[in-house]
């Protein structure tokens, strides 16, 4: 295991340099990204197996995540709280190279659009998601989602223990916010994204606004908290919240059953964190592992037992006694917001971030 400590700044998003083996960038807050400053790092993993800072970026708020411009291999983009993204390129210092201001209020999540590299999505505590050109100051278009029986969303299950019923409400101001945003790996035009009234929202940039979306209600009315696209499967997405879960959705019988006014079920739901999942993140390796980080402190790489290979097995992870669990990496001591899987050398090493200030990486498989 590589460890780095951010000295006075807690890590919200770290992601591998889509172009180079050894590098990351690291999205950080200064008293827990709560107020304060946010400083963007630039980690090196030199010949000896050191992780060195080789860039820093001191901003005036604090940043939530990141994202490496898939066109161009020195520039990373952040997510900041003052509701602004900033474009920064790791061969300059100080100041970003581009700005885009139109959030008002904190920028959740980034993502890069992986097929057409000229774009980028964001997220935002405003309740919008916004597409975004680079070579563009202002937005391409403004998403907002609208989902069906808004009131059913926001009545706690009576199937989900009073505990967290209770933590739910007290972390949950604003219901509309959105967590995370981000395009689909197969398709170009397709975003999901996910909010704090529960729902899960799919959008079609080919449609018109006013019919380019569907919703579905993914964890009982509690916040999800993140969602993701399987590199392999591109019906399946993965969803995690509030209520501990992580659920698999197959975005098939999602649209079947959502047309039909019934609540869709999930086709696989994997229950080992003792917190709310804050970041689910399908391997780019394999079609079945899937990585997740917790306010448990805790990151874990599951496998998804409800398919052999790509066959759906009808099984849930239920079955299995560790609960499909394949690797716990239990060293940080705060709580777990980012993790990303390397794109590189033999398939399993994983790099995560914690309020701890730690960035560390480690191999999921066996070592």
């Amino acid at each position: 295991m590589l460890r780095y400590h951010m000295q006075g700044y807690s890590g919200y998003g770290v992601q591998y340099s889509p172009f180079f083996d050894n590098k990351l960038a690291v999205a950080s807050g200064s008293n827990f990204g709560l107020v304060g400053n946010g400083k963007l790092f630039i980690l090196d993993i030199d010949n000896q197996g050191r992780m060195l800072e080789t860039k820093a970026y001191l901003t005036q708020d604090g940043l939530f995540d990141i994202a490496w411009n898939e066109l161009h291999e020195n520039q990373v983009l952040v997510a900041q709280g003052d509701g602004s993204l900033r474009l920064f390129d790791i061969l300059l210092n100080d100041y970003p190279i581009a700005i885009f201001q139109e959030h008002d209020k904190e920028v959740l999540s980034c993502n890069w659009n992986l097929i057409n590299k000229h774009l980028f999505v964001s997220s935002s505590w405003d309740g919008t998601v916004k597409v975004w050109s680079p070579v563009r100051q202002s937005s391409i278009t403004t998403l907002t989602p609208k989902p069906k029986n808004m009131q059913n969303a926001l009545l706690p299950s009576k199937d989900i223990p009073m505990s967290n019923q209770q933590q739910h409400n007290s972390l949950s101001k604003n219901k509309n916010c959105i967590y995370q945003a981000q395009f689909s790996p197969h398709d170009p035009n397709s975003i999901m994204s996910c909010s704090g009234n529960s729902y899960v929202t799919l959008f079609d940039l080919r449609q018109p606004l006013n019919s380019n979306q569907y919703s579905f209600m993914a964890h009982s009315g509690m916040e999800t908290l993140t969602c993701d696209y399987n590199k392999y499967r591109p019906h399946i997405v993965a969803t995690g919240g509030v209520d501990n879960m992580i659920k698999v959705w197959d975005l098939r019988m999602v649209r079947k059953m959502s047309t039909n006014s019934r609540q869709p079920m999930s086709v696989n739901e994997i229950s080992g964190h003792d917190l709310a999942v804050r970041k689910v993140s399908w391997s780019p390796h394999h079609s079945d592992m899937l990585l997740s980080t917790s306010y448990d402190m805790t990151c874990k790489v599951w496998q998804d037992l409800s398919v052999d290979g790509r066959r759906p097995t009808g099984k849930t992870n239920s079955v299995d006694p560790a609960k499909g669990c394949r690797f716990m990496f239990p060293h940080h001591t705060e709580f777990v917001f980012g993790a990303d899987w390397s794109l590189w050398g033999q398939p399993g090493y994983i790099a995560s971030t914690a309020w701890d200030g730690d960035v560390c990486v480690w191999y999921a498989f066996g070592r």
